[in-house]
C-alpha cells in the first residue's frame, strides 16, 4: 500500500518534470534554424536605438515595486485567513492581527521614508 503511494507521487514529479521541458526541447529540435541580421538585432518596443541603451533609473522605482509585492503577498495569505475566520480561534485571530500589524508598520516606515510619493 505505501509503495503505491510513492509510486504515485513518483509518476506525478515525472509527468512535472516532462511537461514543461516537452515543448522546450521539441520547439529546438522541430524550429528553424536561419539565423539573419535583422534577428540578431536587439528588439526594443519595435523602435530602433538611439544613442546610449544604458538608461539609470531611480532605485525608487524598484522600492515601490517591492513595496508592491509585499502587500500583493499579503493579500495571498489574508484571503485563507478571512475565510477560515470563524473556525480558527483566538490563536489564529492573534496570529492575524499580528501579521497585518507588521504591515501595518512596514507600510508607515515606507511612507515615512517617502517611496510611496511618485514624482
Amino acid at each position: 500500500m505505501l509503495f503505491d503511494d510513492w509510486l504515485f507521487i513518483g509518476f506525478f514529479m515525472i509527468i512535472a518534470v516532462l511537461l514543461p521541458s516537452a515543448p522546450i526541447i521539441l520547439a529546438g529540435v522541430i524550429g528553424p534554424k536561419r539565423h539573419t541580421p535583422e534577428k540578431a538585432q536587439v528588439y526594443e518596443c519595435g523602435i530602433e536605438t538611439v544613442g546610449d541603451t544604458w538608461v539609470q533609473f531611480k532605485v525608487q522605482y524598484y522600492i515601490f515595486g517591492l513595496t508592491f509585492l509585499v502587500f500583493d503577498v499579503e493579500i495571498v495569505f489574508l484571503f485563507p485567513w478571512a475565510v477560515a475566520f470563524g473556525d480558527i480561534g483566538i490563536a489564529g485571530v492573534t496570529a492575524g492581527i499580528v501579521f497585518v500589524s507588521i504591515l501595518f508598520i512596514e507600510l508607515l516606515a515606507a511612507w515615512r521614508k517617502g517611496v510611496l510619493e511618485w514624482v
